[in-house]
């Protein structure tokens, strides 16, 4: 079962985590912040991973040390589950329309840490959650699963819609990425 765990605990943010990627698409997650559980809760269920998460961050401070923290913990968890890349495709990409948005999003499990984010939110609020921490998020996430993600915004108007297609096309790229389809690993240096 390709699975990972983590607990982590600073003084911003205690963090525990459980990521199946060969799940059902459930998850039972709080964060303490709305917006951001229910972005979560789409990328399980269009991921198809099972996703349990408990955190308890400083929202008297702001929202930015519990998603920054929780990107941090879902990239190791992802890393750790994929320990292994034998056979993996790799390469996802999805782009996912959501009403008048458009997102793309390309990943691949190279190993090398990167991030491309293109973006604009318009409102500095989604709910609970400061739209700029959807892009911070993903870094954290790139930066600790250790994959290049690029994430294209090719338009649109409601915030709300932009934030939702993007996690819903990042959700899609990396099944397909996790998917096994051979059983050789995918580069000419025999390694990831």
């Amino acid at each position: 079962m390709r699975e990972g765990y983590v607990k982590r605990e600073t003084k911003e943010t205690k963090i525990e985590l459980i990521l199946n990627v060969e799940g059902q698409g459930k998850s039972r997650i709080n964060t303490g912040i709305g917006f951001f559980d229910h972005m979560l809760t789409a990328f399980a269920v269009h991921s198809g991973f099972d996703l349990t998460l408990d955190c308890i961050g400083d929202l008297d401070v702001d929202c930015h040390h519990t998603i920054e923290d929780v990107g941090i913990a879902l990239g190791t968890a992802f890393g750790d589950a994929l320990t292994d890349k034998t056979g993996i495709a790799r390469y996802g990409n999805a782009t996912i329309p959501m009403d008048e948005v458009l997102a793309s999003c390309c990943i691949d499990i190279s190993g090398r840490p990167y991030m491309v984010f293109n973006a604009e939110f318009g409102d500095y609020r989604l709910g609970d959650m400061d739209s700029a921490m959807v892009d911070e998020f993903f870094i954290a996430f790139a930066m600790n699963a250790k994959v290049t993600l690029h994430i294209n915004l090719l338009y649109g108007r409601n915030d709300h819609h932009k934030a939702e297609a993007i996690f819903k096309a990042f959700a899609h790229a990396l099944k397909a990425a996790v998917k096994i389809e051979g059983g050789e690993i995918l580069s000419s240096k025999g390694s990831l």
